[in-house]
């Protein structure tokens, strides 16, 4: 494979982020990508991604010519038509859709679960939104349990773009809210990602301050 042709603005503790380096891993990509880390904090904005990406948010991915793509879904469509192999996303009908909508839903559970950090991380404890905080997680238990109840079989059929989105997800939870006991509510959830986090795409990129 030739040399890196595109940069991706990087953060290691970046669940989006983790999300493109799972594809590059899973597509045999790498060498495609040079790696330029970044600190981004939405009370201390990066000048440089910023002119990238107006949004400010990890990550972008600069081409060879120059244009930015932005947004964890959309690098991760992009690299899905840059490869030879099997799409980790269908090209059409009803199983687009549907991977489409469970990728989403994981994308909600990082949502919330990144909502929770900034609010508990850096806002003082007295100017915490208890209600909020408490909303924010319900959101990510009833998307565990629809992923527990209907799309456990799904998981397991093949590593695709949502089963991608939701090991993030799940990561994230156990790097960010060790105390989320997750695995007690949802067996099924914890025994398969017991299994797809020892994928050598997994070990490789462990979130990390």
């Amino acid at each position: 494979m030739s040399a890196a042709t595109m940069t991706l603005y990087h953060a290691a503790a970046s669940p989006f982020v983790r999300k493109v380096m799972l594809v590059l891993h899973e597509t045999a990509q790498l060498e495609r990508v040079h790696l330029q880390s970044i600190l981004v904090a939405p009370t201390k904005p990066n000048l440089a991604l910023n002119a990238d990406n107006p949004a400010g948010k990890l990550p972008a991915l600069r081409l060879a010519d120059g244009n930015v793509l932005h947004d964890s879904r959309v690098i991760c469509e992009y690299l899905d038509h840059l490869h030879d192999g099997e799409p980790l996303l269908a090209r059409q009908g009803a199983a687009r859709w549907r991977s489409l909508t469970l990728a989403s839903l994981a994308d909600a559970i990082l949502d919330a679960a990144v909502l929770i950090r900034y609010e508990t991380f850096l806002r003082p404890a007295d100017r915490q939104w208890e209600t909020w905080l408490a909303a924010q997680q319900d959101k990510i238990e009833r998307s565990l349990t629809y992923f527990e109840q209907h799309a456990l079989s799904e998981l397991r059929q093949r590593f695709d773009m949502a089963a991608i989105g939701l090991a993030c997800a799940l990561g994230y939870l156990d790097f960010r809210q060790p105390e989320h006991g997750w695995r007690e509510r949802h067996p099924g959830l914890a025994d398969w990602y017991a299994q797809v986090s020892q994928r050598p795409s997994m070990l490789a990129t462990p979130p990390t301050n």
